[in-house]
């Protein structure tokens, strides 16, 4: 049964869905904001928030999980010294999603998120 499984597949099997947020997060993380479909973003900010949370604690099992998560450790690092900082005194809401409207080729709706 399907109960309370509501997870995006995106039409990816769970190896190359898990590249492709993997991707998204670091690509987030070293740009700042990044424009991609609202779906994905939908999918993509409990991800960053956790991960942004985790970061601020700045231990050495943060880290090494962040690494893990990332796939990169200048990504993590980059979490740990220059993100986490500035949402030291929040409790969440690190991300902010914009829509954008649709493509004009397949309709698809399209959306920026980016830190606050």
């Amino acid at each position: 049964m399907r109960h309370h499984n509501t997870n995006r597949k995106f039409g990816l099997e769970k190896g190359p869905r898990k590249a492709l947020m993997r991707s998204l997060v670091r690509s987030l993380v070293l740009h700042g904001k990044i424009q991609t479909t609202s779906e994905k973003a939908k999918e993509l900010r409990p991800m960053v928030e956790k991960l942004v949370t985790r970061a601020k604690s700045g231990s050495l099992p943060a880290r090494r999980l962040l690494q893990s998560k990332t796939g990169s450790a200048s990504v993590a690092a980059k979490l740990i010294v220059d993100i986490a900082p500035k949402y030291k005194s929040r409790n969440g809401g690190y991300t902010r999603i914009i829509k954008l409207g649709t493509t004009r080729n397949d309709g698809s709706a399209r959306a920026i998120i980016e830190f606050v």
